[in-house]
């Protein structure tokens, strides 16, 4: 009895050390995991054994939330979400966790008294090669706000080997090095070794009669490859719940071959392994090849199929039948790319677990819904037949069948009713035919969303327009948000000091209560004290850029800052225009009063877009001309910050004055950069593109950079016959910037260098530069005027965060509870 109390008293002490918050607790955990995790005596430990050793430590004291979570969900009538992306782009995770536990000053103290840094241990963190841009950052702000509201989620994704890519400069090139974030160790995943699951590729399909004489359909795969799960606890802020992120690796289904090897055949010993496991190397692969395509395709079902198999365990884990899934899970996809989803789970129910087919399709669109990302034609993923029906011969065949339920429906439904059928199907007839997947989720989805109004409008005007002229009633629009947690607490620890003395710590939670802000809007000593916080934002800032990349810059000049993907529709050579205008006016003129800017880039193109990677070649040739010429001397700096991503975000968006949000009306799905940005004090120069609209409704027109034509303008002016090169004609400014970049100025003298650029502004000009080029520079004079007046700007700039309420990501997490996945908060 004494040797078993002895026992309990030692597990007692044990679970303290590894879940307890206090000071001592957390050390000696720290030290544990050093010497029996890792294995190092003190005089070998590295800066990343610290790093491992604090992020176990602080997983420890996650689990049990994790935990239960877990079991609250297996052992109540909870409904849970079920978050289907191909991205998940976390970023690091241990500052973000030891702020959501509430332990991040006991944990920069137990360190410090461990002779460690905490400051140096969070910078050494990789980066999660998990996702590239909005999308996969709006799904990891979602699975943060899900676990905040108390909301059980699991994400499921790809476990990415490799991350899109490590982006240099060569030259002022892009060059694009594999991205190695996994190879230090992932502290935070827990492999699950036992949870495995088949996923099938090519071969045939064949009938058979079953027991009851039924005819049933049986693949049998040219290939198996198998997915293992990987799964990472995404911690609430100052709650005792946290979601799960589910991510798949490829694995081969018999990974050595013996009888190769003892030929002597070593590589194709393990080619089956290699090939697999190419399935989850790399995120997004080129795909402008058929190879490229086919790994994608690949990539996406492999990730839908584990994820569905996984599902529909769980649930008859928890319900003996499977007809009540969508009452335990409601799946949410994240765009097109999971939409193969809506054939694989009708795959499941009726050739897996002998549904009828009207029952497997109630099923199935009771428990998706689906969200639309884009508005860009080339961006709804189509796949081509033959790619499609070799590589998922099964899924072909499921597919014909919804899609002539579907038309044969709606042709029943709507006799007198003028549709365009070939648009409806899922099918593109056109040409080489090719499956539709947003036809596909759109068909197999109970509710369908945009993610900002005009974005939505757009949709059903343009877009999805067929889809809504026939369902309507699944029509929503949810606009995007961000998690404050990250992109104020974290990312801003001077801003949020000074908001909580004010106002206390409630807007964390309840961003609405920045509100009470405005109250202090004409405040000259709480002004004062706003600015000195930009300020030293911004002093930080240089030193950060001073070391990366030895330009100096002044910290009393306006940062102008235009962070994200590089695309044509975003226009960053459209900023390029206007920095070029302001060259051009010192050289003609060097004694000409321009306010001091900095202007600050940062954003990756694609390794197969040609024409994206030419404009940041420009951007690279433009910054090395005027950061080095006497004339221009400290009135005009340019930056790009090379490998841009969520921890590069967080010293971006604090210190920014002016948000760049210029895409061409009409094409933006939202963004959630310009909401970054907002909540970070930045006024926004922008279009009426995306969330940019409630943007500036919400913190009020005037506080609000306005320029260019709105998305119904663009289109009239489109259709009557849109001439760029007439504005090139008429405008002395803009001639005079397009001359200087095509006489070969910035480029050495190479006046074929940039041709390209330069001919698709005058001869095509998709997204409309020359047309809004003078309502742009107009727009820019005014923000100089403004700058000038220090304690004006600092009273928008206030205004701004106190009136950004609306987007944060509870909003939305909320909003979709509420309308689409029907849970009760």
């Amino acid at each position: 009895m004494k040797k078993d109390t002895q026992n309990l008293t030692s597990t007692q002490s044990v679970r303290s050390v590894r879940t307890s918050l206090d000071l001592e607790s957390i050390k000696q955990d720290i030290q544990e995991n050093l010497q029996y995790v890792l294995g190092k005596p003190a005089s070998m430990i590295t800066l990343n054994d610290q790093y491992l050793a604090v992020a176990y430590s602080v997983r420890n004291r996650m689990i049990k939330y994790w935990m239960n979570t877990v079991e609250n969900f297996f052992m109540s009538p909870t409904k849970a979400v079920c978050y289907f992306s191909a991205e998940f782009l976390i970023g690091p995770q241990l500052k973000r966790n030891l702020i959501s536990l509430g332990i991040y000053d006991t944990m920069k103290l137990a360190t410090h008294e461990l002779n460690m840094d905490l400051d140096s241990i969070i910078e050494h963190e990789p980066e999660p090669g998990l996702g590239n841009g909005g999308l996969g950052r709006l799904a990891a702000c979602y699975m943060e706000s899900l676990a905040t509201l108390g909301v059980t989620a699991i994400g499921f994704g790809i476990r990415y080997e490799h991350g899109m890519f490590h982006q240099t400069f060569r030259n002022g090139w892009q060059v694009e090095l594999t991205d190695n974030w996994l190879q230090l160790g992932n502290p935070w995943e827990i492999p699950r070794p036992e949870r495995v699951y088949d996923v099938f590729f090519g071969g045939h399909t064949e009938q058979y009669q079953d027991a009851n004489g039924k005819t049933r359909i049986k693949w049998v795969p040219g290939k198996i490859i198998k997915g293992m799960a990987y799964d990472t606890p995404i911690m609430g802020y100052n709650v005792e719940t946290a979601s799960m992120l589910r991510l798949w690796k490829a694995e081969a289904h018999e990974s050595f071959d013996f009888q190769d090897f003892n030929i002597g055949d070593y590589y194709g010993a393990v080619e089956m392994k290699v090939a697999a496991e190419n399935i989850t190397k790399i995120l997004y692969p080129n795909d402008e090849q058929l190879r490229g395509k086919q790994l994608r395709l690949e990539q996406q079902y492999f990730f839908v199929s584990c994820s569905l198999q996984n599902l529909i365990d769980m649930h008859l884990l928890k319900n003996a039948s499977i007809d009540s899934l969508p009452e335990t899970f409601a799946v949410q996809l994240n765009d097109t790319h999971p939409s193969i989803a809506v054939a694989e789970l009708m795959r499941l129910l009726v050739d897996k677990h002998t549904l009828d087919w009207e029952d497997a399709w109630k099923i199935t669109q009771n428990t998706f819904s689906y969200t639309n990302h884009t508005l860009l034609p080339e961006a709804l993923e189509k796949w081509s037949l033959p790619l499609f029906s070799s590589l998922l011969p099964r899924h072909m065949e499921i597919i014909y069948d919804i899609n002539q339920h579907f038309l044969d429906d709606i042709r029943t439904r709507f006799p007198k009713k003028n549709l365009r059928i070939d648009q409806l199907s899922l099918i593109d007839e056109n040409g080489n035919k090719y499956i539709r997947m947003a036809n596909l989720a759109c068909v197999g989805s109970h509710a369908i969303n945009g993610v900002a109004e005009l974005h939505t409008e757009l949709l059903k005007k343009h877009t999805l327009s067929d889809f809504y002229a026939i369902t309507p009633e699944k029509f929503s629009n949810k606009t995007n948000g961000v998690t404050p947690r990250r992109w104020m607490v974290l990312c801003n620890p001077r801003l949020t000091s000074l908001i909580t003395e004010k106002i206390g710590d409630g807007w964390i939670q309840n961003l609405e209560k920045l509100k009470e802000l405005e109250a202090f809007a004409d405040n000259k000593e709480f002004l004062a004290k706003w600015w000195l916080v930009k300020q030293n934002n911004k002093r930080e800032q240089a030193e950060y850029v001073f070391n990366k990349t030895k330009v100096s810059l002044d910290t009393n000049s306006l940062f102008d800052v235009q962070v994200k993907r590089i695309h044509e529709y975003k226009r960053q050579h459209l900023n390029i225009l206007h920095i070029i205008t302001l060259y051009n006016q010192i050289k003609n003129n060097p004694n000409v009063d321009i306010p001091s800017r900095t202007f600050i880039f940062g954003g990756k193109a694609a390794p197969g877009y040609e024409m994206a990677k030419l404009i940041i070649k420009l951007i690279n040739s433009v910054a090395n001309v005027v950061n080095t010429d006497p004339d221009v001397g400290e009135r005009l700096k340019i930056v790009f910050i090379r490998n841009f991503n969520v921890k590069i975000g967080h010293r971006v968006y604090p210190p920014a004055d002016l948000s760049e949000q210029i895409s061409t009306a009409g094409k933006e799905a939202s963004g959630t950069g310009n909401m970054k940005f907002s909540m970070n004090g930045a006024l926004t120069i922008g279009t009426l593109d995306g969330a940019n609209v409630e943007i500036r409704q919400e913190v009020g027109p005037e506080n609000f950079f306005l320029f260019g034509l709105d998305a119904a303008q663009v289109e009239d002016l489109k259709s009557s016959g849109y001439c760029p090169m007439d504005y090139y004609n008429s405008n002395e400014a803009l001639r005079g910037v397009i001359n200087r970049i095509q006489s070969g100025f910035f480029s050495g003298g190479d006046a074929d260098l940039f041709k390209p650029l330069v001919n698709s502004l005058l001869y095509e000009d998709k997204y409309m530069l020359m047309a809004d080029y003078q309502s742009y520079i107009d727009c820019q004079k005014k923000v100089n005027a403004l700058w000038q007046d220090q304690e004006a700007w600092t009273r928008m700039s206030l205004l701004n965060v106190a009136r950004i309420g609306k987007f944060s990501s509870d909003r939305a997490i909320q909003e979709y509870c509420r309308d689409i996945w029907k849970i009760k908060l």
